[in-house]
């Protein structure tokens, strides 16, 4: 009789396992309740979810209907907290989370200053209401586009939140700007930053190279072939241009756009 009862309890456990599977939704807190589309289960009988959590907590909504709301008010998280949701269901039948995007960190903050310390070639912003943590691309305007020169993670609270990056001005006028892109994938920028450089214009030699590139100065380039195609790319006082083809090519360093034809 034991050895029966025994493996009838093993069965029993083995087939609620079989019957059980989850859901996991995570993401950061942005003070909005998820939405639960709920199928009847495949038996006929009942609906599908069973239970639900909230970082490890069981929630009291009904769920015993065809749709319910996950209301995470009630579990005293604050903006930018850590949530984890397990949607436990029966076997045979999905439910569907309507608006997983709540959770996903949003891009919200507000720049309450932005500037060039001259002094230490840094780029300084303070933002506020930041609502999850997003890195921040850092852009410079040069050669006729805005160019990505770094990244900084965002710390994604309230703030007020500072931040600093090091940068590299090239001479005469320079412009920076910070950016974010969040589920929405619109970018969302601060204001300008300008900087002035009193440092002399870059010139490069000779117009008709063979094999290197000479500067006046140290400086970031970038070459391009005649279709648009980036061939080299980096930092420095001369470029070592030997393995290229005989050709037209633009180039771009300082804060100029030039050309050359390689011999």
């Amino acid at each position: 009789m034991r050895r029966l009862f025994g493996a009838l309890f093993i069965f029993f456990l083995t087939a609620n396992a079989a019957q059980a599977e989850e859901i996991i939704v995570s993401g950061i807190y942005q003070g909005e309740n998820l939405f639960v589309m709920n199928p009847f289960a495949s038996t006929g009988v009942g609906f599908c979810v069973y239970e639900v959590t909230v970082n490890g907590q069981i929630t009291t909504d009904e769920i015993n209907s065809s749709a319910f709301e996950i209301d995470l008010s009630v579990f005293q998280l604050k903006i930018g907290d850590k949530v984890t949701i397990v949607i436990k269901h029966k076997d045979g039948c999905t439910p569907k989370v309507l608006n997983k995007e709540v959770l996903e960190s949003k891009s919200t903050f507000k720049v309450t200053e932005i500037r060039v310390d001259r002094k230490n070639n840094e780029l300084k912003w303070t933002t506020t209401n930041e609502k999850g943590p997003l890195p921040f691309l850092v852009e410079q305007f040069k050669w006729k586009k805005w160019v990505n020169v770094g990244t900084v993670n965002g710390n994604g609270t309230i703030g007020p939140n500072e931040y600093s990056i090091n940068i590299d001005p090239h001479s005469g006028l320079n412009k920076f700007r910070v950016k974010q892109i969040d589920y929405s994938k619109k970018p969302r920028y601060s204001p300008e930053a300008t900087y002035r450089s009193l440092d002399a214009e870059v010139k490069f030699s000779p117009e008709k190279p063979k094999n290197e590139i000479i500067f006046t100065a140290e400086t970031n380039y970038e070459i391009y072939d005649f279709y648009g195609r980036i061939v080299k790319k980096g930092k420095g006082s001369q470029i070592d241009i030997s393995k290229l083809k005989k050709g037209d090519y633009f180039l771009n360093y300082d804060n100029t756009m030039g050309q050359f034809s390689k011999k």
